[in-house]
């Protein structure tokens, strides 16, 4: 990968940080998109996880998906984890990626599973 991606997506990252607002009541929904896999995780405002989700987990792995399709999986499992530990809203982290693809995806499927951001 190229160092000028990167950079480009760090300096993304930097600008999307200063615009969020998190609070006790509002943790971040974090994402991490990779070549072959998508990640999310919910973190409070100590930066602490409190749960997680990815592509690689046993049942969504196996499937003969597109990445897309795994991706809106994992934002509705994501959902699904948050809702059961009491949390309701969250603020969207997209971590200096675009809002395209796979990240829309994880995002709609998040808000299919009932989190509000």
């Amino acid at each position: 990968m190229s160092n000028s991606k990167i950079k480009r997506r760090l300096k993304i990252k930097r600008r999307v940080a200063g615009a969020i607002q998190v609070s006790a009541d509002r943790p971040r929904l974090v994402v991490f998109r990779s070549n072959s896999e998508i990640y999310a995780q919910i973190v409070d405002v100590t930066n602490k996880t409190i749960c997680a989700s990815s592509s690689l987990e046993k049942d969504i792995t196996g499937s003969k998906d597109t990445m897309t399709v795994k991706a809106s999986i994992v934002g509705k499992r994501i959902a699904e984890k948050a809702k059961s530990m009491g949390i309701e809203k969250v603020v969207f982290d997209r971590n200096g990626f675009l809002y395209h693809g796979r990240i829309k995806s994880l995002a709609e499927g998040a808000r299919e599973g009932g989190l509000v951001f």
